[in-house]
């Protein structure tokens, strides 16, 4: 029964995809699977790192929470180790943890001097690096308490992919920094960003030959490293409904057909090809926004968290009718599987 006073008309899950079983209690603020099997982490704003089991049946998909462990603060951000047997956490406590999933005991691996926003398990050099609001990124080895290398950024760090040996990290102020991981010291290259407004988000290319910018102002730009592709460089609209405009929080590229999917503060999902500059898909737009959203490791799994984000201010939450969801979508090959242009795809 809808909550007293809430619009009946509101449908948190119009895609009908499968919901995880007992969800975050607080707004989701990353998602993640595990590289080598359907295991799902979310870390939310209720100080949680939870894990569950995903389970495919045919059709149909089930979850079982396996485990959680407990920051101080808010966390923000997650990553597996390539063996998939570890998880990393980081978040507003200034400090990221490593979670054995074997039931050892997390332990502290990384410190800041602000929240960290952004980390990765770089298994090519073995080290962890996170990258945070105090306007620097750190490298670690787990087993050391100092990190192995401090990088200074221009500004706080907002978002950062990872596909070696390309990183891109997205700070305040549109700066986009390239590096080569196989100099991590020295900034390859340093770009503002195509798009006018805040970046929210960056997915490396998988082919490392650049890589996806998505701004708070409904818009996406995929961009070449190459100076001789910047004639395939391009931006594009989207998560728009008339003159609302939403941000774009989340891109995850395919990990077998790499075309992307793109997620936003306007509640929905779509899948696109750069390519052929087609939208693939768009989903129906669930009734909260969509604050992170990640495949698994072969691509038949899109799991996205459905929660307020919010973007719109303490007056747009009511903690009467706010409910936190995590859903999964089993992609159809027609959705993610790109298109030759000119092939008419229905909408």
């Amino acid at each position: 029964m809808a909550a007293f006073g809430a619009a009946a008309t509101t449908n948190t899950n119009p895609n009908k995809s499968f919901e995880v079983a007992q969800p975050p209690s607080d707004s989701v603020s990353s998602l993640c699977f595990s590289p080598k099997a359907n295991y799902l982490v979310a870390t939310s704003w209720d100080n949680q790192v939870r894990c569950w089991e995903i389970m495919q049946n045919g059709a149909s998909l089930g979850s079982t929470p396996k485990a959680s462990i407990a920051h101080d603060q808010p966390v923000l951000c997650s990553a597996w180790k390539d063996d998939g047997t570890t998880v990393f956490s980081g978040g507003c406590d200034k400090q990221a943890k490593m979670w054995p999933l074997s039931g050892n005991q997390p332990v502290t691996v990384a410190m800041h001097d602000e929240p960290i926003k952004e980390i990765a398990w770089i298994p090519e050099m073995n080290l962890l690096v996170t990258g945070s609001w105090d306007k620097t990124l750190k490298y670690w080895d787990t087993r050391q308490s100092n990190p192995v290398h401090t990088q200074q950024l221009p500004d706080r760090c907002y978002s950062f992919t990872v596909r070696h040996p390309l990183m891109v990290v997205g700070t305040a102020d549109r700066n986009l920094i390239v590096f080569n991981l196989q100099n991590p010291q020295t900034e390859f290259k340093r770009i503002t960003s195509p798009l006018k407004y805040q970046t929210r988000c960056v997915a490396a290319f998988p082919d490392q030959q650049g890589f996806l910018v998505g701004s708070i102002e409904g818009r996406v730009g995929v961009h070449h490293l190459d100076e001789s592709q910047h004639a395939k460089n391009f931006t594009f609209k989207c998560h728009r409904d008339g003159n609302e405009i939403y941000s774009v929080n989340s891109l995850n590229f395919h990990p077998v057909h790499h075309t992307f999917a793109t997620s936003g503060s306007d509640g929905a999902f779509n899948f696109w090809d750069k390519d052929s500059k087609q939208r693939l898909k768009a989903m129906a737009r669930c009734s909260q926004p969509i604050p992170c959203s990640t495949f698994n490791n072969d691509g038949s799994i899109f799991a996205y968290a459905v929660c307020y984000d919010w973007s719109k201010g303490a007056e747009n939450h009511n903690p009467a009718t706010a409910k936190t969801n995590i859903f999964l979508h089993l992609p159809q090959e027609s959705e993610v599987k790109s298109k030759p242009r000119g092939v008419q795809t229905r909408k």
